[in-house]
Order: structure tokens, then C-alpha cells, then sequence
């Protein structure tokens, strides 16, 4: 599964077309503890980089970006009860939507791991 990066901090892991959708460890990091997470709708449709989810924590309220165009069809509704989890594992259980991704070529416009850690470095 390959994984890909936004500057806004969110990260899509991509298999077959369809994307799995959170934010990085690193922006859970600088948002302290989360205290709540509003979740897309499933059928939600999207366009890249428009708002997808908000996420609120003791620090700040941001909204989360979608990485792809799509659809929603899943979300983790385990955040509606333990929003924690996205501090916990941001990069794995605390994912947030799974989309059918409508134009793979989108990928191109984000960044590898590689990329993204350097970012992060550039960012102090």
C-alpha cells in the first residue's frame, strides 16, 4: 500500500483505487490531545484538497483536507466514542475516511514519506 502526504498534514494510503484518509503523526503532535472528531458523511463527494473532516483538540480546531477526489464510503466511527485514537496511531487506527478515489493521477500533486519528513524538517 502506498502512502502519500499533503502539506496540510494528512496522509492517504492507496490500494486499487481506493484511499484510506488521516492526518500525520506530526499534526497530531502539534494539536495536543483531540477531543473530538466531525467525520464526513458516507456519499459524501469531494474535490482534492476541499474540506473533508474537522477535528478539535485542546489547542486548536482545523479542518482536514481531502489528499484525493471521491466518495466517502467509510469512516471510523470508533473516533465519534475514543477521538484519542488519532494521538494513539494517526497513522493507523486513527485513520479518519475511506474514499473511491476518482482520479489517480491526483497522486502526482503529493508527497512520499521521504518528502513529507523533509517538509516537516523545513518547517522547524
Amino acid at each position: 500500500m502506498e502512502i502519500y502526504f499533503t502539506k496540510e498534514h494528512e496522509w492517504v494510503k492507496v490500494k486499487e483505487g481506493v484511499a484510506l484518509v488521516g492526518i500525520t503523526e506530526h499534526a497530531a503532535h502539534q494539536l495536543g490531545d483531540v477531543t473530538f472528531v466531525e467525520l464526513p458523511k458516507v456519499g459524501k463527494v469531494v474535490k482534492q484538497f476541499e474540506v473533508l473532516a474537522a477535528i478539535e483538540s485542546v489547542k486548536a480546531a482545523s479542518d482536514i483536507y481531502a489528499p484525493v477526489s471521491g466518495t466517502v464510503t467509510q469512516v471510523n466511527e470508533a473516533l465519534e466514542e475514543r477521538p484519542e485514537i488519532v494521538n494513539e496511531a494517526a497513522e493507523d487506527a486513527g485513520w479518519m475516511a475511506i474514499m473511491d478515489m476518482e482520479d489517480p493521477a491526483e497522486l502526482q500533486k503529493l508527497m512520499t514519506r521521504d518528502q513529507y519528513d523533509e517538509y516537516v524538517r523545513s518547517l522547524g
